[in-house]
């Protein structure tokens, strides 16, 4: 697994939240289900990603769970820092703590790529590239 539980349930419920329901509160139990993330366990990434001013909460009738900014202001990066799961850069994958080109480990050079590769896409990307395009327009003959 690339990404630890927790980064995987936070992005999927900042996605869902982002193409289903941008601009109104979904309850937490809603988005539970329709997720597949437990309950409990969504509780404690919604309250991370509330502190972080990712998510607004609104109580009672009508309450539940929004965006805090749009989507094109959140990126990956910013999820995943807020539920504490972005991924140490320069970890060893061997466990050896930190590696580098003086000292590497057999795999630094191939994990040293795929690492700096999720580190751009996490800065890189954000909930707009999960919302649903526009129509597009008619078409030319």
């Amino acid at each position: 697994m690339l990404l630890s539980q927790t980064a995987e349930y936070a992005l999927r419920a900042m996605a869902w939240l982002a193409h289903e329901c941008p601009d109104a509160p979904v309850r937490a139990q809603d988005l539970s289900q329709r997720t597949g993330i437990p309950p409990h366990y969504l509780s404690k990434i919604l309250r991370r990603l509330v502190l972080a001013g990712l998510l607004d909460s609104q109580k009672g009738q009508g309450g539940g769970f929004s965006l805090a900014r749009p989507p094109e202001s959140i990126c990956f990066e910013d999820i995943l820092l807020a539920v504490d799961a972005y991924p140490v850069h320069g970890r060893c994958a061997f466990g050896w703590g930190t590696c580098s080109e003086d000292n590497p480990c057999p795999l630094h050079t191939s994990w040293s790529r795929l690492s700096d590769a999720v580190h751009t896409w996490a800065a890189n990307t954000t909930l707009a590239a999960v919302t649903p395009d526009p129509p597009p327009g008619p078409l030319r003959s």
